[in-house]
């Protein structure tokens, strides 16, 4: 290496000299000239040679120095050349002061380097820093530094990014007095306004900041306490959706809507298209003004057309099904009774309807079984044949039931072969009743003649008014001109069981009213009826007694009736028919109050009311022998053991019973039960002390005493197939509508996929 200095001005001037190409081959054959002290020269190989598939290559510094002694010219640029290599890396002799220094350039390229790994090309890439201060030494280390990265491109250089810091704040609850609430958004927390529902920054979690945008977009609510800023939070997390799982989430809440809006449908017996033509369409306006136009968009994921809301009552239907057999077989006591009607529908297609009793969480339970078209003849035969099939199908028998209620149609009723002769010869221990409605319809129906004939005038007043519009509108034009209490009469028919005493009552209102009506349009005959005070006596009567005997059907009526309790309500009717005719015998009338009035009203003397109490004799006698004759004396022995186990003699109770018995009527826990529970419950309770003598008794209260259910089902049945849906199958829709088991909607839900698009 020469040690001789070049004169000031040398290194400027060589930098001014071209580089020949022809004169690149003479110097790569002398790698002699480049700088032996230079520090890379030995580094170089290790670095380009670490990717262990490159071939070995030469010597950086060899590179370096041949491809920079291919810029001078001559042995003596040679030696400027390594004097001009020397000086930069060492920094000796003094520089000229519009050059840069060297040592405020090492920092530079320092600081580059700092933010790179150190890769096979590092040590390059600082030597190419260096040299950058020459021109000419930056041409031949530009070169090297494109092989090197040539050899090296299955290896790039990592950088390393100095992010800034950034300080995360946390969300506190006092942030709640400015209105905000907190979101996380890409895993950061930041504050949401509960009032506007802007997202601000994760910077902006300040109070400072928080209660700037407070005080200049919501200052007006100010006064509000921190309750209802908590409140409208709650509502803004309700109404938010998480956008990790937005879509997932959004289709499963959308068919659990579907379900819970089909099940309103269902339960209140609209037809299938309601919710497509009617509610979905509101929900929409509602929320579109309520809240936003972003929320309705959501709605619209919701499938809510006419096959999706059949689809979804009948999957609802089949569940709640399941649920019922499954507690049917699971029952304490796996028995149940049923009761069942056959009618026609609006399409005159016969519909059999049958309702279940049987014991489940502690008490009995009537629920809605099946309702099944009669295709053919509705014999005893075929709804025999339809039942068995049922029940054969969901693997039931018929030793499991206990208790058949029908009507007294012949086909229910047959000695010989109606429906409960062919339970009977199934199952010999099944109890068959007749609907005790029924029977006590047929009693209202029994009257003596005169009597009679009072209520076929009746009727007949009322058709008059009614059969003519233009009648009719002027009797309701007279009554608002008398200032009437009722403006309107009401039909009588015979299918209505509870329609002639609301009849009679208005009749008997409007009397005075009728006679007016019937003297105008000259009807003598009718105008009679209302002014002889005979028949009006009679009249009163009526309006009495069958409004005793409207009470009395609608007690016989409701949910969870036994044999049990409808017979004591019979019999303390018959109490008061025998009372009531004692005190007509004393001519005392304070049990009918229509008459007592009326005779009070008129001034009747004793001597006029004879022929009517006569009358009312005879209708109560034949009352009396009505109800004797439908609803004979039931069993003592059993009967009273369910309803007062504790005075009953032991000798009276069943043999197979009789031990569990004395174990009962000695038990301080069963009297303690016994005085709190109802008589039902007390039973059930009993099954697993006394299994032989709870099962005695209960197969005496779980028979149905009336089929008051079918007859209610019958009139949804009418309601859900109407003329304009004659070609409905309607057992689904009356499961879900009249059904106290609720359907397994979140099971369901997860049975489906959503299918937003149908």
């Amino acid at each position: 290496m020469i040690a001789t200095r070049m004169p000031r001005g040398c290194r400027s001037r060589l930098s001014r000299v071209s580089t020949p190409d022809s004169r690149a081959p003479q110097m790569r054959a002398a790698p002699r000239h480049a700088p032996a002290a230079h520090p890379p020269a030995a580094a170089a190989p290790s670095a380009v040679g670490s990717p262990a598939a490159a071939p070995r290559q030469p010597g950086l510094m060899a590179q370096m120095a041949t491809t920079a002694a291919g810029v001078a010219v001559g042995s003596a640029v040679g030696h400027t050349l390594g004097h001009a290599i020397t000086g930069g890396f060492s920094g000796g002799g003094s520089a000229e002061p519009a050059r840069p220094d060297i040592t405020y350039q090492e920092p530079q390229g320092a600081q580059l380097l700092d933010q790179q790994s150190r890769g096979p090309c590092s040590l390059e890439i600082k030597q190419f820093l260096e040299c950058t201060q020459d021109v000419k030494l930056w041409e031949g280390f530009k070169e090297v530094l494109r092989q090197c990265r040539i050899a090296n491109e299955g290896h790039p250089p990592r950088m390393v990014r100095v992010e800034k810091k950034v300080k995360k704040r946390r969300y506190s609850e006092d942030f709640l007095q400015y209105g905000f609430t907190s979101k996380i958004t890409a895993e950061i927390e930041k504050p949401q306004c509960v009032i506007c529902g802007d997202v601000l920054s994760a910077e902006s979690m300040k109070p400072n900041k928080l209660k700037r945008h407070f005080d200049s977009k919501h200052l007006s609510f100010a006064d509000k306490d921190i309750n209802y800023f908590r409140s409208k939070a709650d509502e803004l997390k309700k109404g938010r959706l998480d956008t990790a799982v937005k879509f997932p989430k959004q289709n499963v809440v959308a068919v659990e809507v579907s379900y819970l809006v089909a099940l309103r449908i269902a339960r209140t017996m609209k037809p299938h298209t309601f919710a497509e033509d009617l509610l979905l369409p509101a929900a929409k306006d509602s929320v579109g003004v309520m809240i936003g136009d972003e929320r309705v968009t959501q709605l619209s994921a919701v499938s809510l057309s006419n096959d999706t809301v059949r689809r979804r009552i009948d999957d609802m239907s089949a569940d709640i099904l399941e649920q019922v057999i499954q507690e049917i077989k699971s029952a304490p006591l796996p028995l149940f009774s049923i009761q069942l009607d056959e009618s026609t529908d609006v399409a005159n297609c016969s519909q059999l309807l049958m309702y279940v009793r049987y014991i489940n969480d502690g008490d009995f339970k009537d629920e809605f079984l099946l309702c099944k078209p009669l295709d053919t003849a509705a014999t005893a035969h075929d709804v025999f044949e339809r039942v068995g099939s049922f029940l054969k199908e969901h693997k039931l028998s018929w030793e499991m039931v206990c208790g058949v209620c029908t009507d007294g149609a012949r086909a229910m009723l047959g000695c010989q072969s109606g429906f409960q002769h062919l339970v009977l010869s199934e199952s010999s221990k099944v109890i068959g009743t007749h609907c005790m409605t029924h029977l006590q319809t047929l009693v209202m129906k029994t009257l003596p003649q005169d009597l009679k004939e009072v209520m076929q005038s009746i009727v007949s007043s009322v058709n008059f008014i009614k059969s003519s519009t233009l009648t009719s509108q002027l009797f309701s034009q007279l009554c608002d001109e008398l200032d009437a209490s009722n403006k309107a009469l009401l039909f009588h028919t015979e299918g209505r069981w509870l329609s002639s005493g609301k009849v009679l009552k208005s009749v008997f209102e409007l009397r005075d009213e009728l006679r007016m009506c019937f003297s105008q349009k000259g009807r003598p005959q009718l105008e009679a009826l209302f002014t002889d005070e005979s028949e009006l006596q009679k009249m009163a009567y009526l309006v009495d007694i069958f409004a005793i005997l409207h009470e009395l059907n609608l007690s016989l009526q409701g949910p969870n009736a036994t044999c049990l309790d409808l017979s004591e309500k019979i019999q303390s009717f018959q109490m008061k028919l025998q009372l009531w005719q004692k005190e007509l015998d004393e001519n005392k009338i304070h049990m009918l109050p229509t008459l007592t009035a009326f005779f009070e009203e008129h001034d009747i003397k004793p001597s006029k009311r004879i022929s009517v109490i006569m009358s009312m004799k005879e209708h109560l006698d034949m009352l009396a022998q009505e109800i004797s004759w439908y609803f004979p004396n039931l069993p003592d022995i059993p009967f009273s053991l369910a309803r007062s186990p504790f005075t009953v003699k032991v000798e009276d109770v069943p043999e197979p019973a009789q031990e569990e018995f004395i174990g009962l009527v000695n038990s301080d826990a069963a009297r303690s039960d016994f005085s709190t529970l109802p008589v039902t419950k007390f039973w059930i309770k009993c099954l697993q002390s006394y299994p032989v003598l709870s099962e005695t008794v209960l197969r005496l209260l779980l028979p149905f005493p009336t089929t008051h259910l079918c007859e209610k089902g019958f009139s949804s049945l009418l309601v859900v197939k109407s003329k304009y849906r004659r070609r409905l199958a309607v057992e689904n829709d009356l499961r879900c509508a009249l059904a106290k088991t609720t359907p397994r909607i979140s099971d369901l839900v997860r049975k489906k996929q959503s299918q937003p698009s149908h």
